[in-house]
């Protein structure tokens, strides 16, 4: 096994993440009811596909113990990114099976006599519907080719999140546990986000990029690569103009907004489109409160109110702007056409709250009007209803889960923004009080069990690193709580073990043990009192 990450990015910008993911090279994959193993080490590696051509591989020690993790890997493109395009172009179409979320990982489990196992799905792209019926059938092969099976349990990240916990909510009978990490919810708000960012940035900085209505076949892929390229070099354009001048950046020659509008700096519009459309303010190297100990006091405040969070802007926008293009590109093909809609969004009611904590880095309230009155006199996309209603049939979320579920997530990741998982949660939390309502009704006294562990993975207060001559230091990992599914080996370990714990025990670890657990790994919280941000919805 090998760690294959793609990592071409700007010097700032961090996109590699949303492309991340552990390749295992496996031979040809025989037919579904024949796997083809092998045994080395006291370990046997089982290849195969499922009936849909989805290739597979179960990794089983010799002392298994009967529990196997089925792991659901997280969006990958569904067409190749071209070599030379900015960000991380020479990205290829890949269905290679994942089992687990890294080598290191897969080979602690196994090592504890944990068998796993994983598909590459006969799809890329947004793929969940397919997902789920492979992932059921695979789970059948497992059992049949490994017959001391016992528990199943299954976790996933990003849109393996989102099967995930389609997966715990549909067959509460064939998994005993579920962690859904980072998980992608319900697509209508997830592509509300990323529309939002892309839409932003067009009008802004490039109004040349089309930004969906894209057109079918191999036109459409054309337009949606020069998106592409045309997003990371607006995006390459204010780092420039960003490192030249923080205070007062200038605006990227594509942009063609009026000429009054330009006194405003560039960064403050880039705060905008964060706010407008969701994107967490906090960012990989960027925690929008840190300002350089070698400038004078009122510069120092001057940096924390209106240049961190531009910073911070810049970073993020860009991982949900590319999620944006690759996405809409890959729905629309699937829905039969355009799926984004801002025709009746208000945009300033979008920031009404926001704007307040924000003023300085929006540059106040005048910046605040020109920015918004750009947005209310640009041309909206409007959707296709056939395509909107078509993309309503696609797999969704109820929040009614009858097994164990564990729900983690980074309270500042870029693309699958933390409302994701909120807003499982608060599906769960109405779906638990009706049956708690009903209970009593029935004169029943003792509380449903409550089978949902909701964990925050938070940055800290301050992170951003500079430089002895006050440059932020951008080299540095990602802080944690920040980029999309940025766990460490540690964090998926403690989540593998109380996936463990809940499919012996039938409830979820709680108690004086959970916290221990989650204090030893590290960055982990338990908060009943927190609630992410909900995220933008059409008409808000």
């Amino acid at each position: 096994m090998r760690n294959f990450k793609f990592k071409r990015s700007l010097t700032l910008v961090a996109v590699s993440s949303l492309l991340s993911l552990t390749v295992v090279s496996i031979p040809t994959a025989a037919r579904a009811a024949d796997p083809a193993c092998t045994t080395a080490n006291f370990v046997t590696t089982c290849v195969g596909a499922t009936s849909d051509t989805a290739p597979y591989s179960m990794i089983v020690p010799a002392n298994f113990n009967g529990t196997v993790y089925l792991y659901s890997h997280g969006y990958r493109p569904n067409v190749p990114v071209p070599a030379g395009i900015p960000g991380y172009g020479g990205y290829t179409v890949t269905n290679t099976p994942q089992p687990g979320p890294n080598a290191t990982v897969i080979g602690a489990l196994v090592a504890k006599g944990y068998g796993v196992v994983g598909s590459g799905f006969a799809r890329q792209g947004w793929n969940a519907d397919s997902a789920i019926k492979t992932n059921v059938e695979l789970v059948g092969i497992f059992k049949k080719q490994f017959t001391k099976t016992t528990k199943v349990v299954t976790w996933g990240e990003s849109l393996g999140g989102f099967i995930t916990q389609a997966l715990a909510e549909q067959y509460p009978n064939l998994f005993k546990a579920a962690a859904p990490l980072c998980m992608a919810s319900d697509i209508t708000p997830l592509m509300t986000m990323a529309g939002d960012a892309l839409w932003g940035i067009k009008t802004f900085f490039d109004p040349t990029i089309k930004g969906g209505s894209y057109s079918a076949g191999a036109a459409g892929y054309a337009e949606a690569m020069g998106d592409l390229v045309k997003v990371f070099t607006a995006i390459g354009s204010l780092q420039a103009a960003f490192a030249a001048n923080p205070t007062a950046p200038a605006w990227p020659a594509t942009s063609k907004v009026p000429d009054a509008i330009k006194a405003i700096p560039s960064r403050s519009a880039l705060v905008m489109v964060a706010l407008m459309s969701g994107i967490p303010m906090q960012s990989a190297h960027f925690d929008s409160t840190s300002a350089p100990s070698v400038l004078p006091a009122a510069s120092q405040t001057s940096f924390q109110l209106a240049i961190n969070p531009a910073f911070a802007a810049l970073e993020n926008v860009a991982n949900a702007a590319a999620l944006a293009v690759l996405a809409t590109h890959d729905l629309e093909l699937q829905a039969g056409g355009a799926v984004f809609d801002n025709t009746t969004t208000d945009y300033a009611a979008r920031i009404k709250e926001e704007q307040f904590i924000w003023s300085s880095a929006l540059s106040g309230n005048s910046g605040i009007a020109g920015l918004s009155s750009v947005l209310a006199a640009s041309p909206r996309a409007t959707a296709n209803p056939a395509a909107v209603a078509k993309l309503k049939t696609l797999a969704s979320h109820s929040g009614k889960v009858e097994i164990p579920t564990i729900l983690f997530t980074g309270v500042a990741d870029p693309v699958t923004v933390a409302g994701n998982q909120q807003s499982v949660a608060d599906k769960y939390a109405t779906y638990w009080a009706e049956k708690w309502a009903a209970a009593k009704k029935a004169g029943v006294s003792k509380r449903p069990a409550n089978n949902q562990l909701v964990l925050w993975n938070f940055p800290p207060q301050k992170y951003t690193k500079f430089s002895a001559a006050g440059a932020p230091d951008t080299t540095l990992p990602a802080a944690t709580g920040t980029n999309h599914c940025n766990f460490t080996t540690s964090q998926y370990l403690a989540i593998a073990d109380m996936l463990a714990y809940a499919a012996d025990n039938g409830v979820n670890l709680s108690g004086g043990a959970l916290l221990t657990k989650l204090r030893k790994a590290g960055n982990m919280t338990y908060d009943r009192d927190y609630a992410a941000p909900k995220m933008k919805f059409y008409g808000n």
